[in-house]
């Protein structure tokens, strides 16, 4: 079956460059392929490879989004987004980029997802994606998300990251992040998103816009993938001094739980004063607190075999004592 898969990539690849006549077999052949019950999983990197010719020669072509939609259906649509890391790198090229055009114009979900999928699958570099950042933080104002797009535009932002996502403004992406609703289960690539609200909620916008579903989203993570952080995020020692202020006392809570986790103050340029402060305002507000932190770092602890900081215990009571005193 490979073989002949190979030996029908040749020919519609050399059909692509050929006469008017010959290509005119092309929708035809691809519409059987679409049929097909079981598809190898050489079929997905041969059908890649067509759109790269069909941007490369779309001048000659009569319907060439017609052909490039086709075919990435052929490559993509019956695979499913959970085995992305199982599944081959692909060979991306500069025609590749030219396919977001046409598919992000064609306004189809299912379709969408197929580019993304493409864009995502093999965990390679990425590149791809950043052809796309743009579309895809506005992407849920003009398409409904099926399941399927939903999850890949997930992975897709975990994959792209803070830095070139800063750039289509806060306010359209904490827009999207509330249309998605990530919770953990919809996430495999932990360590990306992990470093993605990092990133995000210490910026003073990205505080501010995030919902408070991403502050506890942000302990789940950081609880239970820690050690896969790929490099170090920088504290914002403003961040606790701002939610207090605000009283946000809610993401206040679940930002000292990433804190103590994170950053503990005996083993980072964290004052243990600046804790102190914030955790007695916090405790003042939320008498639950002391109990949800305690819970949390049990939880991290037991999960990476690792003993809770001792400063945690003693600062935490100090502050508890505190409150309850000025409750009297």
């Amino acid at each position: 079956m490979e073989q002949i898969l190979h030996q029908l990539s040749k020919a519609v690849r050399s059909t692509i460059v050929g006469t008017e006549a010959q290509r005119k077999l092309i929708p035809h052949v691809l519409h059987d392929l679409i049929e097909l019950e079981t598809r190898p999983v050489c079929l997905t990197e041969i059908a890649y490879d067509w759109c790269s010719a069909i941007c490369e020669y779309r001048e000659g072509l009569e319907d060439w989004e017609g052909l490039l939609l086709a075919s990435l259906e052929i490559g993509f649509r019956h695979l499913d987004p959970d085995d992305l890391g199982t599944i081959p790198m692909l060979t991306h090229t500069e025609h590749h980029l030219e396919m977001a055009d046409a598919v992000f114009q064609n306004q189809k979900s299912e379709t969408i997802a197929d580019l993304l999928h493409a864009w995502t699958m093999g965990y390679s570099l990425f590149i791809p994606l950043s052809a796309c950042t743009e579309r895809l933080v506005c992407l849920h104002n003009f398409v409904p998300f099926s399941s399927r797009l939903r999850e890949l535009v997930i992975i897709s932002i975990g994959l792209i990251g803070y830095e070139r996502l800063k750039g289509v403004g806060m306010e359209r992406l904490a827009g999207l992040l509330d249309h998605l609703h990530v919770a953990v289960e919809d996430m495999g690539i932990w360590y990306d998103w992990l470093t993605l609200l990092l990133e995000i909620l210490q910026t003073s916008e990205g505080a501010q816009r995030l919902s408070h579903q991403y502050w506890e989203l942000l302990v789940e993570l950081t609880i239970w993938w820690t050690q896969w952080l790929r490099h170090d995020v920088a504290y914002n020692p403003q961040i606790m001094a701002s939610l207090a202020k605000a009283q946000e006392w809610s993401k206040l809570e679940c930002w000292m739980g990433a804190v103590w986790i994170l950053w503990p103050p005996e083993a980072n340029g964290i004052t243990e004063e600046d804790v102190g402060r914030s955790i007695l305002l916090l405790f003042r507000q939320r008498p639950g607190a002391f109990e949800k932190l305690k819970q949390w770092m049990e939880q991290w602890s037991q999960r990476n075999d690792k003993s809770i900081p001792e400063s945690f215990q003693r600062i935490c009571k100090q502050a508890q004592e505190a409150a309850q005193r000025d409750t009297l």
